[in-house]
């Protein structure tokens, strides 16, 4: 069963839902429709009797697989933001900025109106660093403007104290995804 890999409307048996037909599958299972019982999700690697194999497309990629990775794509190259949490202890609080003069009115802030802009900024430098790496810059200047961009990150550590979470936060180095 191991080196098998079964296409949409193979037949199969198996020990407790009885016989039933591939109708679509993943990377790591077959959805497949029991007469008895109905659709399951059954392992790839699951030791059923093979009744009746049909020959898998060329085309190995599920739906799903490909819904999954384009919403990746969009994600990654869109304007969309992730959702950031403010720490606890900043909800619902605001900004106070005290003019020196005291005849003039200080200005307040919500302060989770000021962290969804701090995000939107993030967010932006991070669409700019990724257009810059696509471009068709020499690397001469594509370096130079990623030493501006981790210059800018680096300004904005101060505002790190409102993220809950240190994955967030900004850094003025590089950072290295895994």
């Amino acid at each position: 069963m191991a080196n098998v890999i079964l296409g949409i409307g193979s037949r199969v048996r198996h020990p407790e839902y009885g016989v039933g037909v591939v109708i679509n599958f993943k990377s790591d299972i077959y959805i497949i429709t029991f007469v008895e019982i109905g659709t399951k999700n059954i392992k790839v690697d699951y030791p059923f009797e093979i009744l009746e194999v049909v020959e898998p497309a060329n085309d190995m990629v599920s739906l799903f697989d490909v819904e999954r990775n384009l919403s990746k794509i969009l994600q990654r190259w869109m304007d969309a933001s992730e959702i950031v949490p403010l720490g606890e202890r900043w909800k619902g609080g605001k900004m106070i900025l005290q003019p020196a003069r005291r005849d003039l009115q200080p200005k307040e802030v919500p302060i989770d109106v000021f962290f969804h802009k701090i995000v939107m900024m993030r967010d932006r430098l991070r669409v700019l660093e990724q257009r810059v790496n696509a471009s068709n810059m020499d690397d001469e200047e594509k370096v130079n403007i990623q030493q501006y961009i981790t210059r800018c990150y680096g300004s904005m550590t101060t505002f790190n104290i409102l993220f809950k979470e240190p994955q967030h936060y900004f850094s003025g180095e590089k950072m290295v995804e895994a």
